[in-house]
């Protein structure tokens, strides 16, 4: 069986290995595949993984021999999922790799928010309080994140991790999800959550309903001095949007780690403003996280060369 794995660089940088993946047969490795070098790459391969790079209908009724896709991360959406199921190709993702480090970041930016710990640590840096007047200053108000109701759109494994450390806070959770079951914070409509929460966390999939939740629409319902945190999937903000709400003030601050476009190809108003804090899509990328990846991918390869159905997401 040949194994090919179309973009192993981001996923694996040199500080995991690959080896246990040779168990299977002959494991062809690409640190990144460019679009019009995919169908080449993955010609002749039974089983392809892929984290970023797509694998659309072309590339699928191009490719024969492929019978299994693992997708080296929770969303699958880089693959035509529905017309690889047409043509009996089994595709899998990496479900709950890393939900405590995504929760982790979610929270990494609500804090660089409330307490600045960057900014206060640069202006130290700069000599700023050697010649202050006072043994203390801050630059931005620090803010008690105790008592404060976090809204958590997205009750998935993530969202339960961030409530958990949003209890460990003192917050108050507001929860939103289409299909989990809500028991252990106050179950809310977006509406509701809109209104009443005082930082906002997105951990949604990307789906058609869920395309620019974040808006002028929906940021004219939240509360002045909102907090808005986008460690999910770029494209459920409208960033023109968030960006003005920032600058007018309505929008206290966000912290993302998605963008629409990624990597970005020109430096955006959204990408430049003040009080928007981004980081480069990171919150999965933890060496732990990481390695529960490969763990997994390998385990869903094992069951499929075992006749079985691991984290197949197009049964």
């Amino acid at each position: 069986m040949k194994i090919v794995i179309l973009d192993a660089y981001t996923c694996n940088p040199g500080d995991l290995s690959w080896d246990k993946m040779k168990e299977f047969g002959e494991v062809v490795v690409y640190d990144r595949t460019a679009k019009e070098d995919t169908i080449t790459r993955i010609a002749d391969a039974e089983v392809v993984i892929t984290n970023k790079t797509l694998i659309n209908k072309e590339v699928l009724e191009a490719c024969k021999s492929i019978k299994f896709i693992v997708v080296l991360a929770a969303g699958y959406d880089v693959v035509d999922f529905k017309n690889a199921k047409e043509l009996g190709i089994k595709v899998s993702n990496c479900p709950a790799y890393g939900s405590k480090g995504v929760a982790q970041m979610a929270f990494a930016h609500i804090l660089e928010i409330t307490n600045n710990v960057g900014a206060h640590c640069q202006s130290v840096k700069e000599g700023q309080w050697v010649i202050n007047d006072d043994w203390c200053y801050w630059k931005k108000p620090i803010i008690d994140l105790n008592g404060k109701k976090l809204g958590i759109i997205g009750y998935g494994n993530i969202g339960r991790e961030v409530a958990a450390i949003a209890r460990a806070f003192s917050m108050e959770v507001l929860a939103y999800d289409v299909f989990a079951d809500i028991t252990d914070a106050k179950k809310c409509t977006l509406d509701e959550i809109f209104a009443n929460a005082d930082i906002i966390t997105l951990h949604c999939p990307f789906t058609p309903e869920t395309k620019h939740l974040i808006c002028k629409e929906n940021i004219a319902k939240m509360k002045k001095g909102i907090i808005i945190i986008n460690a999910s999937r770029g494209p459920l903000v409208n960033e023109s949007d968030l960006t003005d709400a920032v600058k007018s003030g309505h929008v206290y601050a966000c912290g993302v780690d998605v963008i629409t476009l990624e990597p970005p190809t020109e430096m955006t108003d959204y990408l430049k403003c003040e009080n928007i804090n981004v980081t480069p899509h990171i919150a999965w990328a933890s060496v732990d996280s990481r390695s529960n990846i490969i763990n997994i991918a390998y385990g869903n390869i094992k069951a499929y060369t075992n006749g079985e159905d691991k984290n197949v997401v197009n049964k």
